[in-house]
Parts: structure tokens; C-alpha cells; sequence
């Protein structure tokens, strides 16, 4: 007799159907066994109100742990930067796999890079931290770009800009590769110039802490790398006690000498969301081995960030 099948628990979006897909095929190779995705509408699918102004923290995140609990999926799969930092204890992350591209990205009219758009060009996003980052380089930079606030889902974003309404739009890097439509960007933007969401471009696999066997089959979709990296640009977030529609970005990455990871650089910023104040820190460290070591970097970060200003900075949005 063949085994029962897993449930995994999945948004409904293009995006995270695609993902969950990946998932479901990864945990079928490590489990034996066939897995169905259960569809499930979040909060944030049906609102149409800004994320900041639904508060942002766990809109998609709720009604998946919520079949969790009750039985009704076996795992969920998240986008990681949607997740709340707080963990429920009867929850547990299993797995975060390797992650993809963190950078964001640029899709424009006639295939123009953001320094290429005209003068007043409008560029859509729904994420504060980006409005942020991008009218604070285009302040540096002397470029004259006005952002302009969008929900949606990728397809929706993208077609603002070929019907005209928008000049471009930023969107995830990870989420065109995970639906084949990365040959559509006009332009990478470089970490340097916007610091991706904490956890971008990384899954989240999650299922009941109780459920041993599951928690060790997925466990061996854990790359721990990225597991000690989105950790460390969590527990900044966490520490900042900014939910994630704030304009906090995150980034972890590992240093290397050669073939040899020697340590973990974490950068951090929080701006306004006119780009007029920004405060901007990096702290570097041995690679975290546990868990501990690595919420203990991003600490360290945001208590050098608040003693820089960075609450007040976060405004209204910070809880």
C-alpha cells in the first residue's frame, strides 16, 4: 500500500505556488513520498490596503500556521522575509533551503536601468524599505525619480509598467527566477544601493514541533549557511522591534579568503521613507556555528543602529 501523502500547506499566488511546487518535489526526493499542495488564502491575498497599513507582520503568514495547528496541512511553505520573527513552540522552522538571488531588482519601460530613467520617472513598489533606499540614492546621485506605493502580484506590478501608468517597478530577484521571468529585468540592483528585506530570496519550511519524523526528513533541506545568515538579519529585525512591512534593510553574507569562509559580514539600514535620514552599519564576526551566536550578531548591529537613531527612523511602522 502506498504511503498517505504529505499536505503542504501554499498560498495561492503564481509565486508561491511555484515555489511550493519546488518544495513539494525536494521533499518527495528526501521522503519517498507523494506530497499535494493545499491552497490556503492569507489576509494579505485579499486585502487591497498597503501592507504598512494592515500592519504588514504575518498577512501571509497567519492562516497557513493556522491549518498547521489544526491539523489541516502537515508542513507550510513561506516566503522567509514574510515571516513575523516571534516562533510559535509548537511550530518549528524545519529547513531553510539554500537561498536564491537576495538582490532586488528593476523592471522598466524600453529596457532602462534606474540611471537611465528620465527626469520625474515613476517608479512603483509597495515596500517602505525600498522607497527608502531608492530616495536616498537618488538624492546622492542626483537623480529626480518620485516612488510610488503598489500592491499586486508580479504580474499585476509588471504591467503597470507596459501599460504606461509606471516609468518601472522593483520586484524580488528570487520570485521572476522561481516563475521564469528573470529575462524581464532591466536591472540588478546592486546590495550597495538597496539592502535586500531580512530573509529575501530564502524558504521558510515549517511544521509541527512535535512531529519528529517530519521535522527530521525536511531538516535535510537545511542549508546551513543560509539558515545562519537570515537568522542573523532576523534577529536584527527582531532586535530593531520592527515588523516586516518596515523600512529595515538586511543583509548576511559570508566572507571568503580563497576557497576558505574565514567570516559573516551583516549590514543593516533603516531610513525614512523620503530618503532624507538613514542610518546605515555593518558588523563582521567568525561564522556563526549556532544558532545563538548568530541572533547574538544581529543584536549587536541593532543596538549599535538604535544608539545611531535607527528607532525613530522606523516611525509609526515600528511595531
Amino acid at each position: 500500500m502506498s504511503e498517505k501523502a504529505l499536505r503542504l500547506g501554499t498560498r495561492r499566488s503564481k509565486l508561491a505556488m511555484a515555489q511550493s511546487g519546488q518544495v513539494a518535489e525536494a521533499v518527495r526526493q528526501v521522503t519517498g513520498r507523494p506530497v499535494e499542495l493545499v491552497e490556503i488564502t492569507t489576509y494579505g491575498d485579499v486585502s487591497r490596503e498597503a501592507l504598512a497599513q494592515i500592519g504588514g507582520t504575518g498577512v501571509f503568514v497567519t492562516a497557513l500556521r493556522d491549518a498547521l495547528l489544526k491539523g489541516e496541512v502537515d508542513f507550510a511553505v513561506h516566503s522567509l522575509k514574510d515571516l513575523p520573527t516571534a516562533q510559535p513552540e509548537e511550530l518549528v522552522l524545519a529547513a531553510v533551503p539554500v537561498r536564491e538571488d537576495p538582490r532586488d531588482v528593476i523592471v522598466a519601460r524600453d529596457a532602462l536601468k534606474l540611471t537611465d530613467l528620465p527626469r520625474g520617472a515613476r517608479i512603483g513598489t509597495g515596500s517602505p524599505r525600498r522607497m527608502a533606499q531608492l530616495n536616498a540614492y537618488a538624492r546622492a546621485h542626483g537623480l529626480d525619480i518620485e516612488t510610488v506605493p503598489i500592491r499586486g502580484n508580479v504580474d499585476t506590478r509588471i504591467r503597470y509598467v507596459h501599460d504606461g501608468e509606471l516609468d518601472a517597478v522593483v520586484l524580488a530577484a528570487a520570485g521572476l527566477n522561481r516563475i521564469g521571468r528573470i529575462d524581464e529585468v532591466t536591472d540588478f540592483l546592486s546590495v550597495d544601493t538597496v539592502l535586500p528585506a531580512p530573509g529575501q530570496g530564502a524558504l521558510a519550511i515549517e511544521c509541527a514541533a512535535d512531529n519528529a519524523d517530519l521535522v527530521a526528513a525536511l531538516g535535510e533541506l537545511d542549508d546551513p549557511f543560509t539558515r545562519a545568515a537570515v537568522t542573523a538579519e532576523r534577529s536584527l529585525l527582531a532586535a530593531l522591534e520592527a515588523g516586516c512591512s518596515a523600512p529595515v534593510g538586511a543583509l548576511a553574507d559570508l566572507l571568503a579568503d580563497g576557497q576558505t569562509v574565514k567570516e559573516m559580514r551583516l549590514r543593516g539600514v533603516v531610513g525614512t521613507t523620503d530618503g532624507t535620514r538613514m542610518v546605515q552599519l555593518s558588523t563582521t564576526g567568525p561564522v556563526p556555528q549556532t544558532h545563538d551566536r548568530a541572533t547574538a550578531l544581529g543584536r549587536e548591529l541593532a543596538t549599535e543602529m538604535l544608539a545611531q537613531g535607527a528607532a525613530g527612523l522606523m516611525g509609526e511602522r515600528a511595531h
